[in-house]
């Protein structure tokens, strides 16, 4: 797999406070990576070093061939960075923005370039309609159409779908998978699971630290959390009896469904044993969801008192 990017040992601090703390990585071609973790993780810190627009304290690494610290202004030119704030002017159309983008980047044969951006991102029959007139999801396909109208070979996205309805969330991500067909690279920061589990793999930060990364299924696998759920009446009440039986790591509500997980299937079982045995309550054993896995990383981060226990650090 030839690495679009390919980092080492990154770390960086603000006011002595060390924001992301040794992280490395590698990012194949055409591959859509998705960064995920709590507010203040690091997680936008990472991308932007990776892009160039911030100079890592220590650790070395290449983004698109270039290395990170010496060759920042060519990384830039090569990559489309959309930040989590619609950014463009409302008052010009969407055609008269990407115009100025265009004319920013120094584009040539920009009337081209702008066609293409629009009919690529659906937005030819409203180039139109003015920026500010738009809704939360047209505007994130506009900020989209700008990012890669120069046509980078990397896409740097952080929470671009924030605030953005279910619909325009699935349009969205199906341009992005459709960019990534065509062979541009995508790292997306979010905190949407469903979003996590479009991406081909996921990286997931905490506290500035690289706890958990690889597809799906390899994340799942490695954190080896048996899960059972159940239905019943009063699961507020059953939630609270439940999370503090030995074996029990963590007891989260999904719906009108509980999902009781634990490391160690025996206890858990045992635990879980008197309950099983209650008329009212339909238990059933089943697979730890992406969410399962980050609750119980979360819990174990807030165990020890905010330091990440790496489980996964395979490169």
């Amino acid at each position: 797999m030839n690495a679009v990017i390919d980092v080492s040992g990154l770390t960086k601090s603000f006011g002595g406070k060390r924001v992301v703390d040794d992280v490395s990585l590698r990012v194949g071609k055409g591959q859509i990576y998705g960064f995920l973790g709590p507010n203040g993780s690091g997680k936008t810190t990472t991308l932007r070093m990776l892009c160039g627009l911030l100079t890592p304290d220590s650790g070395t690494g290449s983004c698109l061939g270039f290395d990170i610290s010496s060759q920042s202004a060519e990384i830039k030119r090569r990559t489309g960075y959309m930040t989590q704030k619609f950014s463009l002017y409302e008052d010009l159309t969407i055609r008269e923005n990407l115009d100025f983008v265009g004319r920013v980047y120094g584009l040539g044969d920009l009337t081209r370039r702008v066609d293409r951006a629009l009919d690529q991102l659906g937005l030819g029959a409203r180039q139109k309609q003015l920026a500010g007139q738009l809704s939360g999801g047209w505007k994130q396909r506009l900020a989209l159409a700008a990012c890669i109208l120069h046509e980078p070979e990397l896409l740097l996205l952080d929470e671009p779908t924030a605030g953005v309805d279910p619909k325009a969330r699935r349009d969205f991500w199906d341009q992005i998978h459709a960019l990534a067909g065509a062979g541009l690279t995508v790292l997306v920061s979010t905190h949407y699971m469903d979003e996590a589990e479009r991406c081909h793999e996921i990286l997931y930060i905490a506290y500035g630290r690289l706890i958990a990364k690889g597809t799906i299924k390899d994340v799942i696998a490695a954190h080896a959390l048996d899960t059972w759920s159940v239905e019943g009446p009063d699961l507020h009440l059953l939630s609270r009896e439940l999370q503090h039986l030995p074996g029990i790591d963590t007891v989260a509500a999904f719906g009108s469904v509980l999902h009781v997980c634990g490391r160690d299937a025996a206890a858990l079982e045992r635990s879980i044993a008197p309950y099983r045995a209650r008329a009212d309550l339909r238990w059933q054993r089943s697979s730890p969801s992406l969410e399962d896995i980050f609750i119980q990383l979360m819990a174990d981060i807030d165990a020890n008192n905010g330091a990440p226990q790496p489980r996964n650090r395979t490169p």
